[in-house]
Parts: C-alpha cells; sequence; structure tokens
C-alpha cells in the first residue's frame, strides 16, 4: 500500500472517529443542526483538505446537506460542473469544490468598502455572474455567510457581517433568484481562517462565502438516477 493510499486511510479513520463521538446527540438534531454539529467538530480536519479557506459554517453545510454513496456521486459531478462555469464567469471569487457543494468565497474587499454594507459598483458584476449560474441551477439552496476581522466590537461585527450577507442576498433576489432559496448568517469574528494580529490575516478573514447545495429535488433525482 502506497504512502498516499495510507494518509487517506488515516483521514478518513479521523473524521469518522469524530463524526462517531458526535453520533448520539445527532438523533435529536434537525438536519441544519447536525451539519452545524459535524462542521465544529471536524471543521479543522475538512478545513485542512480545502487548505483552511473557509470557516465551520460553510463546511457545515455542506456536510449536513449531505446524501453520500453514488448518489451523493450523483450530486458531486453536478456540482463540478457549476464550480467550473462559476470560475470561469465569476474571475474575483475563488471557488472551492468540497464534498456535494460548492463555496463561493469573496473577499469583503471586492465587494464592500471598509465598515459598509452597499455592494460596490465593481462588485456587481460578480454577483450577477452568480446569480446567472444560480437561475441556469435551480435545484439548489445557498447560505450566505459574512465575517469580518477581530478589529472593533463583537456586537458591531456581528451586525456589519449580517448586514453585508444580506445585501447579497438582495441583491441575487433582483437578479431573479427566489428568496426561499437564500439564507444569510453573520458569523462576525467567530471563524478566522488566518492570523488577525496581521494585516494580511484580517484581510482574508474580512469575507463573504456563498455555500451551493443540492436542493431536495436535486437529492431526490440523484437517488433515482442510481436506482
Amino acid at each position: 500500500m502506497n504512502k498516499i493510499n495510507i494518509k487517506n486511510i488515516a483521514l478518513i479513520g479521523l473524521v469518522g472517529a469524530i463524526s462517531w463521538s458526535i453520533l448520539p446527540s445527532c438523533f435529536t438534531m434537525t438536519k441544519t443542526q447536525k451539519g452545524a454539529a459535524i462542521g465544529a467538530a471536524t471543521g479543522g480536519t475538512i478545513g485542512a483538505l480545502i487548505g483552511k479557506k473557509a470557516g465551520n459554517t460553510a463546511v457545515g453545510a455542506i456536510l449536513g446537506g449531505a446524501i453520500g454513496g453514488t448518489a451523493g456521486a450523483f450530486i458531486g459531478r453536478s456540482m463540478d460542473r457549476q464550480a467550473e462555469q462559476l470560475k470561469q464567469s465569476i474571475p474575483g471569487a475563488e471557488i472551492i469544490r468540497e464534498g456535494e457543494g460548492i463555496i463561493v468565497k469573496f473577499d469583503s474587499g471586492i465587494l464592500f468598502d471598509v465598515n459598509k454594507s452597499e455592494l460596490k459598483p465593481a462588485a456587481v458584476t460578480n454577483i450577477q455572474n452568480l446569480a446567472k449560474s444560480l437561475k441556469e441551477n435551480p435545484e439548489t439552496n445557498v447560505l450566505i455567510i459574512g465575517h469580518t476581522d477581530n478589529t472593533g466590537s463583537d456586537e458591531y461585527n456581528n451586525r456589519l457581517s449580517a448586514r453585508r450577507a444580506e445585501s447579497v442576498k438582495d441583491f441575487a433576489t433582483a437578479q431573479g433568484i427566489l428568496s426561499d432559496r437564500l439564507n444569510v448568517q453573520g458569523k462576525g469574528e467567530m471563524e478566522p481562517i488566518a492570523d488577525n494580529s496581521t494585516e494580511d490575516g484580517r484581510s482574508k478573514n474580512r469575507r463573504v462565502e456563498i455555500v451551493i447545495v443540492a436542493n431536495e429535488k436535486m437529492k431526490e433525482e440523484a437517488k433515482k438516477q442510481v436506482g
């Protein structure tokens, strides 16, 4: 057995052990709560796989909505296609493919001025192209997550991150995306992906993450496709 396979098996075992450790309480949780719990427990492990590029809430949203197996692989192929489309149409964003979902990550400086929650004129094209992709892939749900660095108070950062997420949602809705497909969360400074003690780290932490996952219709179609 080669070294790569050994590492993969060890990683799978680690994720499985962590997941089993929280499984008893999961029986009484909703899917959203399961995702949040798994995301919190395995965020470090999964975060390492995607280069510590996204927060635990984004990772948890993907894990919590996953169905796994052959049907999950079918959904993954659909997400592969959409991710490639997004890479071509939104050069201002980082597109992260993970599991059965996609994370579209914008540094907040691309979308907003400092301490502002109104979209910058230059950001409009990015969100328009995102909305176009969502229209062309209607069997998905979207979570928009705002993040800040640790400057300012917790209360201020929570409000600012939520307002920024709402601004993205409002603009996407104005582009014709049904609002019931879009959910928002403001995480403030709670999920840093870089060192807040440096300006470069703080700039990385000021971001908006957009998580795209299969809705129930896509999941049912995937199950039918694979029998």
